[in-house]
């Protein structure tokens, strides 16, 4: 390991060195441009945005960073989603997975409304990677779906969503997509007017929701751009429209009222009438979180390097799964979350020649959070510190073919302290290289990218509990792609993706043994499993004109020794737990081994109907649909339905106005000891005012979600039955900038 790190430092010296000899020939011989954002930053190419979105100048709507290559938007192979601008602050939540869920392919795991991670065509946990510009988290919300992941939205500028075979050159846990979340906390470009201000104050009625945030740009000198920008969120109990128990599982806790409990002394027996009578709101769902941070880059005509830190701090609630037996747990968890991290990002251009440009993107953070018994004391203390670095070779464009290489580190050590220990102390080392490779030849498109990651789990038990493994698991994984695209007229695009997926197994997955209060469930892991395999292909097709835009895909995943979490019977962890002594009161949650098949599709229609008085009427229609199996055996569990969302839109010079519907249908194509969940339909709608004529950046947003205060119950949440989402809400939103 220590070699590697050596290796990590010395390339991203040589690229500092690279970047000084950059500013030194740019001083001697011009002054800095003024480059836009979308031409510094690592590119590739999106989707266009709906029409019924606000409409923006094309060379802003026609770039996205996500993947390293840039494509103009008709050779877009794969789906990529743009969340920005006025769709940005419409949906604005505390977290990413309820922010980007209305979003084709899009769900949520909906653990409260702080820890709710995002769901991309049902894969969700380490089948995902969530990015914050360009490289990790860096945090543990991968590894268990109560841990919030440690990225503010409300300091987000973008948020990119890429699904598709391109999505594993940022690792082969992308399997399922990349959620990349775009901030300005290293500077690309030097503000016009020697300073850039932007702030965002939102009030939000279902939990009584007070944030504001604000980020601040300052040219010194030629070169030196300097970055300071902060936030702070407070909420209270999270308002549901109904009882926060279904009904199943209200009937269930209104059988045992008056059964005799063998309560331990001291303490309270469960009051299963109370629990069955909790509506309106959700407890222990509070939260308070601030962030700070600063920053500073380097930006000269040839390259820009910059470095950051900063702070994240936050103490939230998550529902509580009650009991519904005599003999089972019932636990009110809160977690007090920290991390302090710093951030390195640098671009330099070759001058030409074989390589175009050379991009340098690393991390290091410390990470800590407490879980938290109801008294305030520690229950269980999570410690973890990571460590992620990312160097890109970009090609010259030569005749239509051009490419990007480059290697990824990653290096995480873990360690959980407290009677509630579900995993041994362990450390993870991944190593990746990756190439893509891409072919334009008029209609014609071609790509086809490939990456072998080397990775390594240890265990390091030090005989302190019998329960845990002791040792180490090595593994080699290769992934590949392949893609073709078509442009049958200007306007229609086809293309076809093939890919070829191996994954190692998580630490989680490999080691877990014990109960976890977060996610009340006893979790247990398995130390012999392989590499997780899987084949895929996709379909899609583009339609951009000027007055409809269409992007479907469709796409079938084949996995062995596919890797999935399952309930199973009580006796399975207690047999687990036996070295130890230990008793069982949570579910038992088991992760194994086995095939599995994914297919699914999903659409995004949208058209401009018709303008009267320079208003634009438009219609918007997305649809997404995934069908996970388990060969021989069972559905997946937690799969989103079938989910359809329809949106009428008024669009002035000045203001905006929508109307929304999203139907969400029936699940129940469900595992075992799964439920199923009925459907709901939400009725949402905005209005959003731009006060100033010469001044777009400033907006005034009312929105009005969940109209009719509907219980709605999503499928993917391991606490669906327990705890609903929100009731009626209205938001208000300001954002402006100068």
């Amino acid at each position: 390991m220590g070699m590697r790190i050596r290796a990590v430092l010395l390339i991203g010296i040589s690229l500092v060195a690279i970047s000084g000899n950059a500013v030194a020939q740019s001083a001697s011989t011009a002054m800095p441009s003024s480059k836009t954002d979308a031409a510094n930053a690592p590119t590739a190419q999106a989707t266009a945005p709906r029409p019924s979105r606000p409409e923006i100048p094309a060379s802003d709507r026609d770039i996205i960073v996500t993947a390293p290559l840039q494509q103009s938007e008709t050779d877009v192979l794969q789906g990529t989603s743009v969340l920005k601008g006025e769709a940005l602050t419409r949906d604005l939540r505390p977290s990413l997975g309820e922010m980007l869920s209305r979003l084709p392919g899009v769900s949520a795991t909906s653990f409260g409304p702080s820890a709710s991670r995002p769901i991309l065509r049902g894969f969700q946990g380490e089948r995902i990677r969530v990015l914050t510009d360009g490289i990790g988290a860096i945090d543990l919300s991968n590894t268990s779906v109560d841990h919030a992941v440690v990225i503010d939205p409300l300091l987000a500028e973008r948020i990119e969503v890429l699904r598709g075979p391109s999505a594993l050159l940022f690792g082969s846990s992308a399997v399922g997509g990349v959620v990349n979340v775009i901030d300005t906390r290293i500077p690309r470009t030097r503000p016009e007017n020697g300073y850039r201000l932007n702030g965002i104050a939102t009030y939000g009625s279902a939990a009584n929701e007070r944030s504001i945030a604000g980020a601040a740009d300052v040219a010194v000198g030629p070169y030196l751009v300097l970055h300071a920008d902060g936030s702070y969120l407070k909420a209270d109990d999270l308002r549901i429209g109904g009882y926060a128990l279904s009904p199943a599982e209200r009937a269930a806790a209104l059988s045992q009222v008056g059964v005799p409990q063998d309560v331990a002394p001291g303490e309270d027996p469960i009051d299963f009438a109370a629990s069955a009578a909790i509506r309106g709101k959700l407890p222990n769902t509070a939260a308070e979180t601030w962030t700070a941070g600063v920053g500073a880059s380097i930006i000269t005509d040839t390259g820009q390097l910059g470095v950051s830190y900063s702070r994240y701090d936050s103490l939230y609630g998550v529902p509580i799964r009650y009991a519904t037996e005599v003999g089972q747990a019932q636990e009110s968890p809160r977690l007090d979350v920290k991390q302090d991290r710093v951030d390195l990002r640098g671009e330099v251009e070759t001058g030409g020649g074989f390589l175009d440009r050379i991009r340098i993107r690393a991390g290091h953070a410390s990470y800590r959070h407490f879980e938290l018994k109801p008294s305030g004391e520690i229950g269980t203390a999570f410690y973890s510190k990571g460590t992620e670095g990312r160097l890109e070779f970009l090609q010259a464009d030569r005749g239509g073919w051009q490419g990007a290489s480059g290697v990824q580190y990653f290096n995480r050590s873990f360690n959980i302290e407290g009677v509630e220990a579900f995993l041994p102390r362990n450390e993870t080392n991944q190593t990746g290289i990756f190439t893509l490779q891409q072919y334009n030849a008029g209609p014609f498109h071609a790509a086809a990218g490939a990456r072998y990651e080397w990775s390594d789990q240890t265990a390091k038990t030090f005989g302190s509990d019998p329960r845990f493994f002791g040792g180490k698991r090595t593994f080699g994984a290769f992934s590949g792609s392949l893609g073709v695209g078509y442009g049958v007229t200007d306007a229609i695009r086809i293309g076809l993706n093939g890919s070829y997926t191996e994954r190692a197994p998580s630490a989680e997955e490999l080691f877990a043994n014990g109960p976890h209060a977060g996610t009340q469930a006893y979790e247990l892991g398995n130390p012999d499993f392989r590499l997780e395999r899987s084949y895929g292909i996709e379909a899609t097709l583009h339609v951009h004109g000027e007055r409809v835009s269409f992007d479907a895909s469709a796409y079938y995943n084949r996995f062995n020794n596919y890797i999935s979490e399952q309930q199973v019977d009580q006796g399975v962890c207690e047999a687990a737990a036996a070295p130890s002594g230990r008793e069982v009161d949570l579910p038992c949650f088991q992760y194994q081994q086995a095939g599995a098949s994914y297919w699914g599709f999903e659409g995004d229609l949208s058209a401009k109907l018709f303008e009267v008085g320079g208003t634009r009427i438009n219609a918007d229609l997305l649809g997404d649909y995934v069908r996970a199996t388990i060969i021989d055996r069972a559905p997946v569990p937690r799969i989103p339905p079938l989910r359809l969302l329809g949106g009428l839109e008024a669009q002035g010079d000045k203001f905006t106005a929508r109307a929304e519907v999203e139907r969400v249908f029936k699940q129940d194509r469900i595992a075992d000891f799964e439920t199923p969940t009925p459907g709901y339909t939400l009725v949402n709608a905005s209005v959003s005012l731009k006060p100033f004529a010469n001044n777009s950046r400033t907006s005034l947003l009312l929105s009005a979600n969940n109209i009719f205060d509907v219980v709605a119950r999503r499928h993917s949440s391991f606490l669906k039955d327990f705890a609903p989402l929100a009731g009626r809400d209205i938001r208000v939103s300001l954002r402006f900038g100068l």
